[in-house]
C-alpha cells in the first residue's frame, strides 16, 4: 500500500463513521430508536475497524516493521 492508498482508506473510514451518524439520526425520525441503531451499527463498526487497522499500520510503519511505501509523483 502506498501513501495515497492509505489516505484514501482514511477518508473512506471517516466517511463511513459520519454516514452512520446520519443514518441513525434520519432513521430515528421514521423507524424508531432500536431499528435506527441496528441500521447504523454495521457502518460504524466497519468504519471504526478500518480506523483501528490504519492506526496499527501507521504504528508499524513508524517503528519500521511494515512500511507504507512512498508514492512517486
Amino acid at each position: 500500500m502506498d501513501r495515497s492508498g492509505f489516505v484514501k482508506l482514511a477518508v473512506i473510514a471517516f466517511g463511513l463513521v459520519v454516514v452512520s451518524f446520519f443514518v441513525r439520526g434520519l432513521s430515528r425520525l421514521v423507524l424508531g430508536a432500536e431499528t435506527a441503531a441496528l441500521l447504523q451499527a454495521p457502518l460504524a463498526v466497519v468504519g471504526f475497524g478500518l480506523f483501528i487497522y490504519l492506526f496499527v499500520r501507521a504504528t508499524l510503519d513508524a517503528i519500521g516493521v511494515w512500511e507504507v511505501e512512498r508514492s512517486d509523483p
